[in-house]
């Protein structure tokens, strides 16, 4: 019985300790947060060519920050990487530009970015007429 009861002591200490540790990484958290609630954010900026991880500043007030950012390498540049857009399926090949269009709309904007509302997209018809049936190969016998 008195196993039981110092192992229930034991419990409710470590229980305790634990709540206690989880009460001040919430504490430290919020005296590294701002109170500043009007960010403006710039661009995410790569480290290194175009595309890749890099940072973006933001200002409020008289405070500024840099937070860390990433650039997808397959990204639209016209658009930016803050803006985001459902796009339409592909339209029909056009025979006097050779080009394929399609128009998206915008879906979020992230950080603030200034991003048009829709936007178009055009890529070059594919040459290869792809065909829906297969050839079937080695079924039957001769």
């Amino acid at each position: 019985m008195q196993v039981r009861s110092l192992l229930l002591l034991l419990a409710l200490i470590l229980v305790a300790a634990a709540a206690e540790a989880g009460k001040n990484k919430k504490e430290k958290t919020k005296k590294d947060g701002s109170k500043c609630e009007d960010w403006h954010w710039g661009p995410c900026v790569p480290n290194s060519k175009d595309c890749g991880l890099g940072y973006r500043e933001g200002t409020c007030k008289d405070e500024s920050r840099k937070l860390k950012c990433k650039i997808p390498c397959n990204w639209k540049k016209k658009f930016g990487a803050d803006c985001k857009y459902k796009f339409e399926s592909w339209g029909g090949c056009s025979a006097q530009t050779g080009l394929k269009t399609r128009s998206g709309i915008l879906k979020k904007a992230l950080y603030n970015a200034q991003c048009e509302e829709t936007v178009f997209v055009t890529k070059p018809c594919s040459s290869k007429i792809k065909s829906k049936s297969k050839a079937k190969k080695g079924k039957g016998k001769d």
